[in-house]
């Protein structure tokens, strides 16, 4: 199983075996090469293979298989195997201690625990969309969280960040999540969302205030519409090139105030091309600072985006080596949460 923040494959323990605690580097193994590409890997002397594990579009893991021989049947047969466990593994990992544990590297806070428990899966999609999301850092988030679904041919994306980063910070989010749900469920528009959400926030957390991002994105058609109340705008990724300014439009005010309650957000528009990226970040991201004061910065987040997209990285891989950049140029040590969500509009042709 990958772990929580996407470095390492973790083996479950073996009935035959009273402990193992093999792990190996997703970035430098075979085991990893798997999990990164999502192709089946096998070893040069043909007795072993490792296969991904991935439950729709959302990778879970790899399962290694070792015969005699391993034919083309045979492989075959392991795959579907494959998917059978990481059936089992995400059917299971909702209430069993063992995956819950052996996925994590250290000891979680109680308002990480918090907001994971509302977390949606990493990534989801079908044949025309798919959004992936990372936060980070894993185990000690404070305000930030982020939601994404599939409905009848529209993928809703949102993303907040609350003030603060402590526990009221995490129950703020877990709010603004639970709000925009039960919203959006009983058939709300997007200023409806940010107006509960506004006034939800207002009426039992008074002077918590909470930026956000909250959108949808027509799989037919390619339309994008969104409300930004006081967050750093969405990026549009076209033919491998970040275009700024794009998604940029009049600031409205964080949610909280009250304000929206009487004054809904505008609503934007914007019509994409088939294979589009829309990148939603927080301003963790491109507030990080080095050990020398050095910002991540919007161009280097740019420059990231763009040299996932040239060597052909899934919005999953493309998302997981971004945030390793962003810990590397921190030196792991966030001062602030960073969350990156990646939608991409990949519609069939014709």
């Amino acid at each position: 199983m990958a772990d929580l923040q996407q470095v390492r494959l973790v083996a479950l323990p073996r009935p035959d075996l009273a402990a193992e605690d093999e792990a190996l580097d997703i970035d430098t193994s075979l085991a990893g090469l798997a999990y990164r590409t999502q192709q089946i890997q096998q070893a040069r002397d043909g007795t072993a293979a490792y296969i991904p594990m991935i439950d729709g579009v959302e990778r879970v893991g790899v399962l290694r298989v070792t015969a005699a021989r391993l034919d083309a049947a045979m492989l075959q047969a392991c795959k579907a195997l494959a998917d059978l466990s990481a059936l089992l593994v995400v059917a299971k990992s909702l209430h069993s201690e063992l995956l819950i544990t052996r996925e994590r590297t250290q000891p979680m806070s109680v308002q990480s625990e918090l907001l994971w428990a509302f977390l949606p899966p990493r990534t989801i999609g079908t044949t025309s969309v798919t959004s992936s999301a990372v936060l980070e850092p894993a185990y000690e988030v404070g305000g930030d969280a982020f939601d994404h679904s599939l409905d009848d041919g529209t993928l809703h994306l949102t993303l907040l960040d609350a003030m603060g980063h402590d526990l009221a910070s995490g129950g703020a989010s877990a709010i603004g999540l639970a709000t925009c749900r039960a919203t959006r469920r009983s058939g709300g528009t997007l200023p409806d969302i940010a107006t509960a959400i506004d006034r939800t926030l207002e009426q039992w957390l008074p002077g918590r205030l909470m930026t956000g991002v909250i959108a949808d994105l027509d799989s037919r058609t390619g339309r994008l519409t969104w409300i930004n109340c006081g967050h750093p705008p969405p990026l549009l990724v076209r033919e491998g090139r970040v275009l700024p300014h794009i998604l940029e439009r009049t600031p409205q005010l964080p949610l909280g105030l009250g304000f929206h309650t009487q004054h809904p957000p505008t609503l934007n528009r914007e019509r994409l091309q088939p294979g589009d990226r829309i990148l939603l970040y927080s301003d963790g991201v491109t507030e990080a600072r080095s050990p020398a004061g050095d910002l991540f910065g919007e161009q280097r987040l740019g420059d990231a985006v763009i040299r996932s997209t040239t060597q052909g990285d899934t919005s999953p891989e493309a998302l997981r080596r971004l945030i390793q950049n962003l810990l590397a140029h921190q030196k792991n040590r966030l001062r602030d949460d960073a969350t990156l969500m990646l939608a991409e509009w990949h519609p069939t042709p014709g």
